[in-house]
């Protein structure tokens, strides 16, 4: 299994083809596709590579999913036999990635995500039921 380790926003990630990363908040837009060349470490089923400090030419791409807030961190302070307390909260902001190819310095792709095919429903309509949209709602009417 072939990996890559990259570093952005001060920290350090494990990349692995298809795997979703939440990293810290990147400014992009969704669907786009982004470009990680702080590269410290390439792992392929033969070879492993280490940079100093980095790898140079070495890229991760990624496609940047969605921006979320992380849950809710409540800070309270409290001076006692003051009469004051101060309540705050914070949310912090992060990108959901999706890892889509690992490229090695030379520009040979080490792995490569598989395309992911979403399954599509699909609804028919009987013969004996008949449907009627009124607003929002769609009331199914089952007389013959």
């Amino acid at each position: 299994m072939s990996f890559a380790i990259f570093e952005t926003g001060g920290k350090q990630y494990k990349a692995s083809a298809s795997k979703i990363i939440e990293i810290e908040k990147l400014e992009a837009e969704v669907g786009k596709t982004i470009q990680f060349k702080n590269v410290l470490l390439l792992n392929d089923t033969k070879t492993t590579e280490i940079g100093n400090p980095n790898i140079d030419g070495a890229i991760v791409e990624a496609k940047l999913l969605d921006n979320v807030k992380d849950r809710t961190v409540l800070i309270f302070h409290k001076r006692r036999r003051k009469h004051s307390r101060k309540m705050n909260g914070h949310r912090q902001r992060h990108s959901k990635i999706q890892i889509t190819k690992i490229l090695s310095k030379d520009g040979k792709i080490i792995a490569e995500a598989k395309p992911i095919v979403l399954k599509e429903k699909i609804v028919t309509k009987q013969k004996n039921e008949k449907t009627k949209t009124v607003g929002k709602k769609i009331l199914k009417n089952l007389k013959k």
